[in-house]
């Protein structure tokens, strides 16, 4: 049964990501220039304001946060302290680009891809941040670079390119971060929601959350729809597992240009849902830097 966890009415909520040791949901809201902070337990949800658009957030070994901004990477060294520059500011001088989704690998890597408003020239790109600041091109030729996940065992990278409805999936040398030829891992049909974000189970299913699609579904590692959970809201945007047994699922959404009735028909767009699960979800790596 899915649970509105927070009526947070975010423009473009995203990233959620939990954490282990304080319990608590992070998340962004990207338009809103927004990191929030839940407690799912209470309900209690406080936000640090930024000032520029943050695409996604991920907890560090150290204490603190990496977020990728618009146009860099930065670190958050305690709740409520500013964001510091970290790694180049690659986007600088691609005003049509901002970061938006990633992942943080088992050794500590942060997988963090581009979008672009130039939809006619797919020009964005999927990075990869060390923890020593040195960021990588991985691969190009995308428009909106989302669907970030690792199998169980870190040696499959997913990734979707959402207007073309379809994840991939590579092998990938988990010490090298190197990746080999993408394959077709599912392709959903057109005008039935897009894959955004994404979160792997302990069974190595890849759970989906699809951009008007009013829905999230769990696919297999062999890419057979295994689930579909309905929602109450048109854009899901990510998926992220946690609770004290890892068995929640959160999911993230969007309340940004909708129409009159649109908004009639999905007062909660925007907010936060959780559902319960019964293969619980990876406890995420943590940022290295």
């Amino acid at each position: 049964m899915v649970e509105l966890l927070l009526d947070a009415g975010a423009l473009l909520g995203e990233s959620p990501r939990w954490s282990v040791s304080e319990q608590r949901l992070y998340w962004v809201d990207i338009e809103g220039r927004t990191i929030h902070r839940t407690d799912p337990v209470t309900g209690a949800d406080e936000t640090m304001q930024l000032d520029q658009q943050v695409g996604c957030v991920a907890p560090r070994a150290g204490g603190g946060l990496v977020v990728a901004m618009e146009n860099s990477c930065a670190l958050i060294d305690s709740w409520g302290d500013a964001p510091r520059a970290f790694g180049p500011a690659v986007l600088a001088d691609k005003p049509e680009q901002r970061f938006n989704d990633g992942c943080v690998d088992g050794a500590g890597r942060l997988w963090v891809g581009s979008l672009t408003s130039d939809k006619a020239h797919p020009a964005a790109t999927l990075y990869r941040l060390d923890p020593d600041g040195s960021l990588s091109e991985v691969f190009g030729g995308l428009t909106t670079s989302n669907g970030a996940a690792f199998s169980p065992d870190g040696r499959i990278f997913y990734h979707a390119d959402t207007p073309t409805h379809a994840i991939r999936a590579f092998d990938v040398d988990p010490a090298t971060g190197v990746l080999g030829e993408g394959r077709i891992f599912h392709q959903f049909p057109l005008g039935n929601g897009r894959p955004d974000g994404a979160a792997i189970d302990a069974e190595g299913c890849y759970w989906s959350a699809l951009w008007d699609g009013w829905r999230v579904v769990r696919l297999s590692p062999a890419g057979e729809l295994l689930q579909t959970i309905a929602l109450p809201v048109q854009r899901p945007t990510m998926v992220a597992f946690g609770g004290a047994d890892m068995r929640t699922a959160f999911v993230t959404s969007a309340g940004k240009n909708l129409s009159d009735d649109e908004r009639k028909a999905q007062p909660h767009a925007g907010g936060v849902f959780a559902f319960r699960v019964a293969v619980p979800g990876l406890v995420q790596p943590l940022f290295g830097g």
